[in-house]
Order: structure tokens, then sequence, then C-alpha cells
């Protein structure tokens, strides 16, 4: 069976069951099907040895050295129990071994020390001899799985189980206000930033029209949000545009460490690194806020906990600030509370006001069966007029395969609802925090929690029913921005610079304490700043259709009451 794979799909599998006996045995079968390979100055020993290296390097080191107790690649002397079934010994040939081919006829197996792979990559030559105890694919993943953003989620790249809080960190130019997991992947994160630049055309664009007058030079921004490769390129557009940016985590997952590394390296304060603990999380808020003798005056947050912790442990400096920007509807819902209660003391911006709508229409799109739950009767109607079932959730919950929450509420998930889900039903939250599903209702003696991998558990009843329950529920806040098309993963950060131009250089007065939403006239412009991606093209008023309709010809043309 494993003869019959390709040299590519073999080498795959190795990999992926990381048992050096298979490797051992896979490269052996592959020997005889290379038989007609022509090899030079191969040197034949009493006995045979195969490392796979790469034909490009001229000495060849085994990416295990023998007698390594690490789980480690392909050993030299590895002894195979299993080759019996693919091998046998015959006398005649004085010990020499004899391999079974594809046809079923044997063929002597030629004496090699080393098989040489012309088509391999040569970077597979440049890992480290001792891999230790961690697995393989935990001590190849730095230099594959983290420099892609999403594949990033599920793989730790730490070197050692150090925590970021007791390592001394500086980078390249000797600066070590930040605390990140590994400045050394700075490289794999700018390249992921360079990227997301390309899928960010409207961002770069008001970064080239407003940095010649930086309109927000003397602005000092402290940020909360995900470190990710699109909010890097939000925050080196507000450095471009004047601003001194200092940035935590609003979640403890979705931080793309090679991304914080490649700010940290570019010079930006960042605190933050994936799978903080709570104490981690709030130590690192408080290390981007407390630096003696630099008074913030914007925020940015998405979630309100950093507006929470500087109201609440920093109100002298709360005072002070200009504005808040906040990204999310849990952080809107505790401004209007605070706003409510009389104790908001400066003007804020909501600029994300709803997240439901694109998830919907993304699973549409690839063919799911979509059901809305709704308690607005205008979003309903919209729902419906959209073409989805408008249920509760009551109604549907033996038959569905997937449960999203988007509600910034909390209980909307319960364990009578969780009992009731078919099996293999996952269980997610797009939202900023994890009330939403009843979680703390799942720990109990009859069910049984198995952690499959990096933030997916498998929650199990008596009857061997189980449910996938996505990072503890709080991680797919980070993904609303890829499942909502690539258009809100974009719009959301020039919405966010653009509120942020707004409430610093509005005059006194203009905003009193409250919540606002982002005038029309910068929603027209962030939509503006899409279409050319689109290849659209914009029908323009004339001088008369425009005072027929009351407008001013360039905008704004809806009022600001319209959502």
């Amino acid at each position: 069976y494993l003869g019959r794979l390709g040299g590519l799909s073999l080498f795959i599998y190795v990999l992926g069951k990381g048992l050096r006996e298979i490797a051992a045995m896979s490269v052996q079968v592959l020997a005889a099907e290379m038989a007609e390979v022509e090899l030079k100055d191969v040197p034949i020993e009493s006995e045979p040895k195969a490392v796979v290296t790469s034909a490009t390097t001229p000495t060849m080191e085994p990416i295990v050295k023998t007698g390594d107790p690490s789980p480690g690649f392909l050993t030299p002397n590895t002894k195979m129990p299993q080759a019996s079934a693919m091998k046998r010994t015959d006398p005649q040939q004085n010990g020499g071994e004899a391999f079974v081919n594809r046809d079923g006829t044997v063929a002597e197996a030629p004496r090699l020390k080393k098989i040489q792979f012309a088509d391999q990559k040569q970077e597979f030559n440049k890992r480290p001899t001792k891999i230790g105890r961690r697995s393989l694919s935990r001590s190849i993943s730095q230099s594959s799985t983290d420099s892609y953003g999403s594949a990033a989620s599920y793989t730790d790249s730490s070197d050692d189980e150090t925590s970021p809080r007791d390592k001394q960190q500086k980078n390249s130019k000797g600066n070590g206000d930040f605390c990140i997991k590994n400045i050394k992947q700075a490289d794999f994160g700018r390249r992921e930033i360079e990227i997301a630049e390309q899928e960010m055309p409207a961002l770069m664009a008001l970064r080239k029209r407003a940095q010649g007058e930086k309109p927000l030079a003397g602005a000092k921004v402290v940020g909360c949000t995900h470190i990710t490769a699109q909010t890097a390129v939000l925050m080196e557009t507000l450095s471009a545009l004047g601003a001194q940016c200092r940035w935590a985590a609003c979640n403890i997952y979705s931080t793309q460490n090679e991304v914080a590394a490649a700010l940290a390296e570019g010079g930006f304060s960042v605190f933050a690194w994936k799978g903080e603990s709570e104490d981690d999380f709030w130590w690192c808020i408080d290390r981007c806020v407390n630096l003696e003798g630099w008074q913030p005056n914007m925020i940015l947050d998405d979630g309100g906990d950093l507006t929470h912790w500087i109201y609440k442990k920093y109100p002298n400096m709360f005072k002070k600030i200009k504005g808040i920007v906040e990204e999310s509807v849990t952080g809107v819902h505790r401004l209007y509370q605070l706003s409510k209660a009389g104790k908001l003391c400066v003007p804020a911006m909501n600029v994300n006001d709803s997240v439901g709508k694109g998830c919907c229409a993304a699973l549409k799109a690839m063919g799911s069966i979509v059901y809305v739950t709704e308690i607005d009767p205008i979003c309903a109607l919209q729902a419906c007029m959209d073409g989805f079932r408008l249920v509760k959730l009551n109604e549907v919950i033996r038959q569905v395969d997937i449960v999203i929450t988007c509600t910034g509420n909390k209980n909307v998930v319960v364990r009578e609802y969780l009992d009731r889900m078919k099996n293999g039903c996952i269980v997610c939250n797009m939202g900023h925090s994890n009330t939403e599903i009843d979680v703390a209702s799942l720990r109990t003696p009859e069910l049984t929690w198995e952690r499959v991998r990096s933030q997916v558990d498998h929650v199990i009843w008596p009857d061997g029913k189980r449910i996938v329950l996505l990072a503890e529920v709080i991680y797919y806040h980070h993904h609303h921005r890829h499942i909502n098309t690539r258009l809100s993963m974009t719009a959301l950060p020039q919405s966010t610079a653009l509120a942020l131009i707004e409430l610093y250089n509005a005059p006194e007065g203009r905003y009193k304490q409250d919540v606002y939403l982002l005038p029309k006239k910068m929603d027209e412009y962030v939509a503006s700043l899409h279409l050319p991606t689109f290849d659209a093209h914009l029908t323009e008023l004339s001088d008369e259709q425009a005072k027929y309709l009351g407008l001013n010809k360039n905008g704004p043309f809806k009022p600001n009451y319209y959502r």
C-alpha cells in the first residue's frame, strides 16, 4: 500500500504519522521503486541505511542523530518489526535483502547509504538535528504553518514553554517595549502583512492620500483588537498618519504570533500572544496603558475591555481621553450602559453595529440551508426578504448541523438546546464573549470533554452523542471577518481609521459625551474606496437632479439617522 503512494504523498504521510518505524520502512519500499534511478557515487556499506535529504546539499546530515530519544523523522539504524511483510532475507544472497515489487516479483535491493530526491525542498535540511521531545508537527510549524494566517490559529510554534512575560525581549534596534511570543518570526509576519495590504487597497489609498497632511499628528492611540495581518495594516496606517500606538489583544486565542513579531520589529509596542491566560490578558492591557509619562488621548477597542480597564483603574487618564472608537456589538452595549448611567465622560463612536448578515450570506453562497433567529422585527423582515427562513431556535435545534451565535447577548444557547442537538453538531460564537453559549452548564460529571486539537473540543454525552465546541467559543469572533467575505474584513479597519480621524480632529462641542454612529459622509467614503476593486462605476447626479432631491451632488446621499 505504501509503495503505491507517490514520493510526495509518501513524504506527507510519513510527516503526518511521525513514526520512525513507518518512515524507515517506507523509504526501504521506495528504494525498490527507485532502483532504476541512476545514482551517482553512492558508497556501499555492510548495512543498508537511508536518510531522505535534498540533492542540493553536498554534505548530508541525518535529520535525527542515531540514539536520539526524540520521535524524530528518520533514524538510520532503526529496526523495523513491520518489515517482514515487505522484504525477506535470501540466504543465497549472503544476507542481502530482497524487496517485493508492485507486480509481486522480487528484486534485490541496492545497498544504499542515501537516497537523493532531486525535487525535495532544500529547507528540510535546515532542520535542527535534535528535535527534542516535541512532536515533529510542532517542530516544523514555525517555518510552514505559522506563515499562513488561518492555519497559525491551530498550531503553536513556540520553541519552549517559557511565558513571554518571563523573557527579556529586544528587536534588532535594541527596543524592548513589547511582549510577544517570538521576535524571530518577524519575517513571516511581514510577509502576511504585505499580503493583507494587497487585499486592502482602500486602506492603502487612505494612507497615501492622508499621510502628507498627517491628520493624526499628536494622537496617542491605545488599542485593544485582534492582532492579525489586517489590524496590522490598520496600525501601520495610523502610524503613517502621525499617531503613536500601543496595542494589546482583545482575545486570548486569535493573535497571530508572527504578525505581533513583525509589529514589534517595526517599533510598535505590542503586548499579545496566542493562548494567553486570563491573568496574561489583563497584564498585557495594563502594560499597554501604564507607561510612565505616556497619556493616551484616543482609545480603539474591540469588546470594551480596554475602555473598562482604563475607566476602573485609571479614572484620571480616562477623563483626558478625547474619544473612543468601538468595533464590536458587545463593546457598544457596554458604552451605552455607561452613557445611560451618566458615566461616559468622553464621546464614543460605534463603527460595527452588526455582523450576522455577512455570515448568513457567505454560508448560503456555499450551499448551506440557513435559518435565522432574530428579536428585531426590522432585521427579521430583512432576513425574510433575503430568502432566509426565520425560526425560533427550539424549532430547529434537532435538525441543524452548525449553530453560530452573533447576538452580543447571554444564554442564547442553553443546556436544554445543547442536550437536544444532533450528534456531531458544531457550536461556535462569532460575538465577542462566550456568554451567548452556556458552556459552564457542560462542565458536569456525566459529560466527557475531549480536546481534539488546539481550540477544538468534543463534549460527549453518556449515550455517545458528541458536539464539537470551537475554542470554548471565544475564538471564532476572530473569524467573522473571514466568514463575512473579504469586503467586511477590509471595510472595518477603514471605518475605524476614519472614525479616529473624525473624533480626534472634531471641533469642541461637535460630539457630546455619548455614543455616535460613523457619520454618513464617512460611511459613503469607505464604500467609495472599495468600489474600484469591483470595477464598479458610480452614476453622478447632475446639478438639476441634485437640486431636485435636495442633496449635495458629492453626498452625503443618506441622512445620518438612516441605518
